[in-house]
């Protein structure tokens, strides 16, 4: 309750009033009386006429049933000393005299005069006048009528009265919208349980956690061919381009295996852990990714979880750093690894053919791409698709031709053209009619030659397959070194991805757990968040049905001990 003190109304405009005065006392208070939850005490004089005062019609105005009005005759002791007909003061606390209506009429003495006075001297004055009143004796007050602490009890009442009334009303309306609520979940979401926002989370929750329990539902067989392949994908260019390619150039096994070994110690001191972690990090992360979307819901759920689970998979992915003495340890081990140049058995030299052969394969499928896309469409291509060659490509086609001759009478010809091959072989092409720069000779020749090496370098692992048991017969110019570098590429690969396997199962899924963990404990008391993330109209509902049903039962409630004091 606010007890809201307003100034009197002024009945006349006096001069040195600012103007409007009287209007804007008027529409102010009845600002505050048209608010239907106020309660009204008009305060009239005790010592001065009633008829001087004009309060009474403005109340009456905002409240003509008096239903929330309590009328207050204040001053009575200044009243009874100048009042002669005492009967006048008992019309006005009968609602006799005003045509407005109250719920109660009081008469209170607020005091002898001095401001000085404390609440305790006012009352017991106030006590004393009404102990040994005129008025009183006479009949024109009733004891129910008196004193300041009849009328606390009567505002009391009626302020308990409105609000069991506007409580009641409230809580018709809340179990109205309880009801339709209700009935629009069934037709809605029929069969499927009410859960809000939180319940959701919790649930949620849980479902995030037993994803990442999941991670351990994978074999090892299976962690560890996912690893070799993302590694593989990983570091394919830089074993055949950058250290086979380069070394197979060399005229014997000597240099070759010199240039493969200062080639992979380069690489194991410098990039290849780094590399393997990364490899790592992304293979736990994507196979988190796909359990959490990959994996089957029931049919309350369905997509309901996949934007919080997706904010808290890209937010640990952020947070989430490998253990770092992991890549001092992964580097010992690949080292050791591709310095094993020793082939112990059959099996592992055929796998590791198979396995050049199955890269080589690859390349040279690459390699033919990319020399077609130089020289154009095929004879087949330009008949069937009515297509032509430009004349780059036409330019291209003659130079290939012209520098096959060059590979078909000298098998072992190197990668680098000659001076004065490059000269006779554009010459040639002039006396075609075909004039070809250079830099278009030198770029086929590139493609060409790539092609015609990668083709002899699979026959030479084909015959390499004999040479197990006689290392002495040579069936290329390296010796099969060739094979050995890719077995030891296979070790390595082997070994790195049993070691990053024991490395997730024993420690970073671990680590990854708690990180989640402490996410979503973050998350919970976030709502804001929670809302932005856990959303739909299934939500919505839920969480609205939840309000109203904490609303209603309070007021119910409340209306109940209402009773319980009348």
């Amino acid at each position: 309750m606010v007890l809201v003190d307003l100034p009197g109304i002024n009945s006349t405009e006096t001069r040195g009033m600012m103007p409007k005065t009287k209007e804007a006392l008027t529409d102010m208070a009845g600002m505050f009386m048209r608010n239907p939850n106020a309660i009204i005490l008009c305060v009239q004089d005790g010592s001065i006429d009633a008829e001087r005062s004009n309060v009474t019609n403005i109340v009456q105005a905002h409240d003509p049933k008096g239903k929330r009005t309590i009328f207050v005759l204040t001053k009575v002791d200044l009243a009874e000393q100048n009042m002669a007909n005492p009967t006048r003061v008992k019309k006005i606390l009968e609602g006799k005299l005003f045509p407005m209506k109250a719920l109660g009429y009081y008469a209170v003495v607020t005091g002898r005069g001095p401001s000085d006075d404390s609440i305790e001297t006012i009352r017991a004055y106030e006590e004393d006048f009404f102990s040994r009143s005129k008025l009183f004796r006479s009949g024109a007050l009733r004891a129910s009528q008196m004193s300041t602490n009849n009328l606390s009890l009567a505002v009391s009442d009626c302020f308990w009265k409105m609000v069991s009334d506007s409580v009641e009303q409230q809580a018709d309306n809340f179990k109205a919208a309880r009801y339709n609520l209700e009935a629009e979940w069934r037709n809605t979401f029929s069969g499927i349980r009410e859960m809000d926002r939180n319940d959701l989370f919790e649930k949620a929750k849980d479902d995030i956690l037993d994803d990442i329990a999941s991670l351990h539902k994978s074999t090892p067989l299976e962690w560890e061919t996912l690893l070799q392949e993302n590694l593989w994908d990983g570091i394919h260019s830089k074993v055949v381009d950058d250290i086979y390619l380069a070394a197979a150039e060399c005229t014997n096994s000597s240099n070759f295996n010199t240039k493969v070994d200062i080639a992979l110690k380069d690489w194991t001191d410098d990039q290849l852990p780094q590399l393997s972690v990364k490899v790592g990090w992304m293979t736990l992360f994507k196979q988190l990714e796909n359990i959490m979307t990959t994996k089957k819901t029931d049919r309350e759920i369905g997509d309901l979880f996949q934007p919080l689970k997706a904010n808290v998979l890209e937010t640990v992915k952020e947070q989430h750093v490998w253990q770092s003495n992991a890549m001092k340890r992964l580097s010992v081990i690949q080292k050791n690894a591709l310095e094993d140049t020793a082939v112990t058995n059959k099996m592992q030299w055929d796998n590791s053919i198979s396995f050049m052969e199955r890269i080589l394969k690859e390349r040279i499928d690459l390699a033919n791409d990319d020399l077609e896309k130089c020289i154009g469409p095929s004879w087949r291509e330009r008949w069937t698709g009515w297509r032509s060659r430009s004349p780059l490509e036409g330019q291209c086609v003659a130079a290939k031709n012209e520098l096959q001759k060059l590979l078909v009478a000298d098998d072992a010809h190197g990668k680098h053209l000659e001076n004065d091959e490059l000269t006779t072989v554009r010459r040639n092409l002039q006396t075609q009619g075909v004039d070809v720069p250079y830099e278009i000779i030198c770029t086929v020749w590139e493609k060409l030659y790539k092609v015609t090496f990668l083709n002899r370098a699979l026959t030479s692992a084909q015959q390499c397959r004999k040479a197990f048991y006689h290392r002495n017969i040579a069936c290329n110019a390296v010796e099969c070194n060739d094979v050995v570098l890719f077995w030891r590429a296979t070790r390595m690969l082997e070994t790195t991805s049993n070691a990053l396997r024991l490395q997730i199962m024993n420690t970073e899924a671990q680590r990854l757990e708690q990180e989640v963990k402490q996410y979503l404990d973050e998350l919970s008391r976030d709502e804001e968040n929670k809302k932005r993330l856990i959303t739909g109209k299934r939500v919505d509902l839920a969480e609205e049905l939840r309000k109203v049903r904490s609303i209603q039962d309070k007021l119910e409630l409340f209306i109940l001990e209402l009773n319980k004091d009348q």
